[in-house]
């Protein structure tokens, strides 16, 4: 099968490079190189550095709905477009190129979470279990027609860095199998339930500010929700401190939310909304991620502060 890839970050990597392995991959298509660190030089999408690896042509528009671009598209007379975690909407003039459509890997299981960040909510949302659905693409967002699924366990211990590997690799697999049913025209679709639909909005910095009113165990989610980037924080005397890991403790007492209980050998003790936190990992402003411990070897917290 001929097939353009449209694809951006770390997590579509695998995507194509299983695609490389099964089909003739003619073109990928990549977000624009954009600066990046205190130099602000220009750095290419891993996605472009894969396809650059094996000597597959790429693209890079601003807008994909510009006529020049489709026409460039049409020439390569793909029988599928393959897409994952992109980023631009396509138009219907590409939905309706290629012989078996556009196919995209989606990182969650349809209807739920439909949106730019599926896996990092379902773990701050508390989810036991996310999954992969393929779909065919269609005006909507993330609203086609659904084609394979598979389910992931979200276990006690998982952030968004270990769920964003377990599902690239299931995106990949999943990719190829509904690839391979498509050619053999054993696949059913199955229009989406739209009424259960749930919408995962884009992931802001502010999405991580601790909200410590909420239960100890929804901001344990939402610190792993967000770890690695953009992290869940909290601010210490006019500080931004990032906190990275953090379990249940009952060495809490009554007192307000957000105010550090205990400093102990292991961390400190925050006061929720409801039960308490020990932080057991932290990272200031321009320093290194650290166990808690190790930062309080070298700065104070005090007993008593109200985080905010």
């Amino acid at each position: 099968m001929r097939v353009i890839f449209m694809g951006t970050p770390d997590f579509a990597v695998p995507s194509l490079e299983a695609l490389c392995k099964e089909h003739e991959v003619v073109l990928v298509v990549t977000q624009p190189d954009k600066p990046k660190g205190r130099g602000k030089k220009m750095q290419f999408s891993p996605v472009k550095e894969c396809a650059i690896a094996h000597n597959i042509p790429v693209l890079q528009p601003q807008k994909v709905r510009d006529a020049e671009f489709i026409e460039q598209l049409r020439t390569y007379a793909p029988d599928c477009i393959a897409v994952t975690a992109f980023g631009q909407i396509l138009s219907e003039p590409i939905l309706e190129m290629p012989k078996y459509g556009c196919i995209n890997v989606h990182g969650s299981l349809l209807p739920k979470y439909r949106g730019a960040a599926p896996m990092q909510w379902a773990i701050i949302n508390g989810e036991s279990v996310t999954g992969i659905t393929t779909m065919f693409m269609a005006k909507g967002l993330d609203s086609g027609d659904m084609l394979l699924k598979e389910e992931v366990p979200i276990t006690p211990q998982d952030t968004f860095a270990t769920i964003h590997d377990k599902m690239a690799s299931v995106g990949a697999n999943l990719l190829i199998e509904t690839l391979k049913g498509l050619e053999a025209g054993t696949l059913q679709r199955i229009p989406q339930n739209h009424e259960a639909a749930t919408y995962a909005p884009m992931i802001t910095k502010e999405t991580g500010h601790i909200d410590w009113s909420k239960p100890a165990q929804e901001i344990i989610h939402l610190i792993r929700g967000l770890d690695p980037v953009p992290a869940a924080y909290t601010i210490y005397e006019n500080e931004v401190l990032k906190i990275f890991d953090a379990e249940l403790t009952d060495m809490g007492a009554e007192a307000p939310c957000g105010s550090i209980e205990a400093v102990t050998k292991k961390g400190f003790v925050v006061r929720c909304g409801e039960g308490s936190l020990l932080i057991l990992q932290v990272q200031a402003k321009g320093g290194k991620r650290m166990s808690a411990d190790a930062y309080l070897r070298g700065h104070e917290i005090k007993e008593g502060v109200l985080l905010q």
